[in-house]
């Protein structure tokens, strides 16, 4: 028999389309267990950044450095949070290496932490090599630039560990908003473990006894307590980080699927759209990518950096200088005369360790508190508790203010003691939020609209670093405008904390419902 055929017309061919790939499979959801490895590297990071906080203010004080040049030595911090984060983010979020994507760079910068530990704690020893004087009062300039190269490098090292954790979080939250609010609570608790550890070493002056080394002719108990305190950081950092990158699984970067942008899967009316392109172009663009991934953010997302800058705006004048805060105004004291400076910080890194245990316990209650009164209420009302606390410095200033007692070295009564550890502690509660939500929302935004976690973290920090580069310049002219002492830039902290109280609370807007996986 003939075979016949139905149609002898040819077949037209179709329009040539880009070339689709099927959709990738839904992203994978980690067990908690997982995520709590993970974001225990925290611990370790902030013990080393607790360290930082209470001790180095002073600590380059008596390598000579005057209290109105102090808060430069922090640009270090902004400055290269500025550049490194959102690079680093933008190349995690694109690396191919078989390791993964986020473990490379994460340890990459537990390396460059333990050589800046070296820098900083060793940093008086090296100067007197090479040729600093010896004795209390004297500029000690060789250590001084030791000390800033390695503060350098440590600010570069926690932008190049945090900014890869949080990304990693959000993978392994798979795009699911309540695991991603509690991955980043989870990490403000590791943050606050790191801190208790970090405070209470701070605060222990006989912790350098551990290494005898340590006290040298140019490193006194001070300085050997804070070189022991350090290399402890970074022995605790090591096991922590070796033990996430061993045991989680970091899915390398499959470079056949790229998501695009969230106008075109609105315009093809689905959630994820993938096409098959070379990763290379992104690599050689960067700064394109920066510069459009800002041009493109969404009206949530610049109100979300809108609270975010006000919001360490608010924080940053305490946490660079609460300690030293404690020392001058509360107790009264003068850097290298007499004792009462130093007990003030002692007290100072005490109340930071209260300050810490608050912070710990709150942040286990994020997840709970956000669907109770929802994410905008919540940090809008812990940012009025923030303000009120800020003021509180100025009266309990006000009372501790006694010339004729400090000049006897008396220390300012219990009292007075009692209520500036109990603000230490109350400001735990807006801390635990400020380290959790915004980063939480700055995920669930990117999953909105297809960016690249890593990228997305480095736009955030920028809401981050500006103000502390703000606080960083501002806060020591102005200070010494009205006296050299610590008040006015808590003034002006204040002052920024209601307002954003006040925009989170009237335009932060609630995160879109979230799309059932597929």
């Amino acid at each position: 028999m003939e075979l016949t055929h139905m149609s002898e017309d040819p077949v037209p061919e179709e329009p040539k389309t880009r070339t689709q790939v099927p959709l990738p499979p839904p992203p994978t959801q980690a067990p908690l267990r997982s995520i709590a490895i993970v974001a225990s590297i925290a611990a370790g990071v902030q013990f080393g950044w607790a360290l930082q906080l209470s001790l180095l203010t002073p600590y380059v004080q008596l390598l000579g450095i005057p209290h109105r040049w102090a808060s430069y030595i922090w640009l270090c911090g902004p400055i290269s949070g500025l550049l490194v984060q959102p690079i680093v983010g933008h190349y995690s979020d694109h690396c191919g290496s078989r390791w993964g994507r986020r473990r490379p760079f994460i340890a990459c910068g537990v390396g460059l932490v333990a050589l800046a530990v070296i820098l900083i704690g060793f940093a008086a020893d090296i100067g007197r090599v090479v040729g600093d004087p010896l004795g209390p009062g004297r500029i000690k300039k060789r250590a001084i630039a030791i000390f800033v190269v390695g503060f350098w490098i440590l600010d570069v090292a926690n932008n190049m560990l945090q900014g890869p954790c949080r990304a990693f979080l959000a993978d392994l939250a798979g795009k699911n908003q309540k695991k991603t609010r509690t991955a980043n609570a989870l990490f403000s608790f590791f943050m606050a473990v790191g801190n208790i550890l970090g405070y209470a070493a701070g605060s222990f002056t006989r912790l350098h006894k551990l290494l005898p080394f340590s006290t040298t002719s140019a490193c006194d108990l001070y300085c050997a307590n804070l070189k022991t305190c350090f290399l402890i950081s970074i022995l605790l950092l090591l096991i922590l980080a070796s033990i996430a990158l061993i045991s989680i699984h970091d899915k390398p970067l499959d470079k056949s699927y790229v998501v695009i942008s969230s106008e075109i899967a609105k315009e093809n009316g689905t959630h994820e759209i993938t096409e098959e392109i070379d990763d290379k172009p992104h690599r050689e663009a960067f700064i394109l990518d920066i510069f459009k991934a800002m041009r493109n953010l969404s009206r949530p997302m610049w109100i979300l950096l809108l609270v975010t800058f006000l919001n360490w705006l608010a924080w940053f004048p305490f946490l660079l200088f609460d300690t030293d805060w404690m020392g001058k105004e509360v107790y009264g004291g003068v850097v290298n005369q007499g004792r009462l400076y130093g007990k003030g910080v002692e007290a100072g890194a005490l109340g930071l360790m209260f300050n810490s245990i608050v912070l710990g316990c709150t942040s286990l209650m994020i997840e709970f508190l956000s669907g109770k009164v929802g994410v905008q209420r919540l940090w809008g009302g812990v940012n009025f508790i923030l303000a009120l606390c800020l003021g509180m410095t100025l009266l309990i200033s006000k009372l501790a203010h006694s010339p004729s007692r400090a000049e006897a070295g008396i220390l300012p009564p219990i009292g007075i003691r009692v209520s500036a550890m109990l603000l230490f502690a109350l400001m735990g509660i807006p801390l635990a939020v400020t380290y959790s939500i915004p980063f939480a929302q700055a995920a669930i935004f990117s999953n909105s609209s297809g960016s690249g976690q890593g990228l997305s973290m480095g736009v955030l920090n920028l809401a981050i670093v500006i103000p502390q580069i703000v606080v960083s310049v501002g806060s020591g002219p102005w200070d010494s405008l009205f006296g050299g002492g610590n008040l006015p830039a808590f003034v002006v902290g204040a002052v920024a904390a209601v307002a954003s109280g006040v925009v989170a609370l009237t335009m932060l807007p609630s995160p879109a419902p979230e799309s059932p996986i597929r």
